[in-house]
């Protein structure tokens, strides 16, 4: 009897477990453009002070990468929020604060830095695992991948990821980082945006190989393209973290 009722006390408590929330942050993934020779002069500022400036007025600093090949001169980095108003209010304060005033100020002392920026808005998607630091791990390089779907396939690539390419892409080797569905400014259909972490270039190239090689996968993909192609264009770049990135 004993046995019994622990067993119902179990059942009961497994039952009403709640699930973990669901991530609703704001996110923001922001490039920079540096001009020619400053790209240490940024690296610098947000490794001294921005970064530190930035938690100050409520922003959450989530990971800082430079690409690989890096002929353009650029910094990524995404930033979280608590939503869209408690994003526009930080940047606010952040802009005025004489802090900040007086380190832009002599961080460009001798040039500007910065000679462009790209802001793209983005929700976790729900097939994301949760977005945090990672601890003690280095030595990692990252793909940020995005994907362009064809008309209405949005879902239907959401599903097969959830159902097929994240467990297959770490039976190859890769660590899923993090997945984003854009904010398209004009409502139009979100991309999927993804960050998924490997020992190398080399070693993802290996590892990609093995993935559409896989047969899981052709049978996975034909299946779901049967009404259809999904995705128009797929765009990648390869990444290291910086020293204070908190995902490294």
């Amino acid at each position: 009897m004993n046995t019994i009722i622990t067993l119902l006390h179990l059942a009961f408590f497994t039952m009403n477990t709640p699930e973990s929330p669901a991530d609703t942050k704001y996110y923001e993934m922001r490039i920079y453009y540096c001009h020619p020779g400053r790209l240490d002069a940024l690296i610098n500022r947000f490794q001294n002070h921005t970064t530190k400036l930035f938690e100050k007025h409520g922003m959450e600093n989530v990971g800082y990468w430079l690409p690989v090949d890096n002929a353009e001169n650029a910094l990524y980095y995404v930033l979280a929020y608590p939503s869209k108003e408690a994003r526009d209010a930080s940047w606010k304060a952040f802009g005025t604060d004489p802090e900040w005033k007086t380190v832009q100020s002599k961080s460009e002392e001798s040039g500007k830095i910065v000679a462009k920026v790209t802001s793209i808005f983005m929700n976790a998607s729900e097939v994301s695992p949760l977005i945090k630091p990672s601890g003690s791990q280095t030595n990692r390089t990252f793909e940020l991948r995005t994907y362009y779907c064809h008309p209405g396939k949005l879902p239907d690539l959401i599903t097969r990821f959830k159902d097929h390419s994240m467990k297959l892409l770490e039976k190859q080797g890769f660590t899923n980082v993090a997945y984003w569905t854009t904010i398209e400014p004009d409502g139009s259909q979100p991309k999927l945006i993804y960050i998924l972490a490997s020992t190398g270039v080399d070693a993802a190239g290996k590892a990609w190989d093995g993935f559409r090689a896989d047969p899981v996968w052709v049978k996975a993909k034909a299946d779901s393209e049967k009404n259809g192609p999904i995705v128009e264009k797929v765009t990648s770049i390869f990444m290291k973290p910086l020293p204070f990135s908190t995902i490294k």
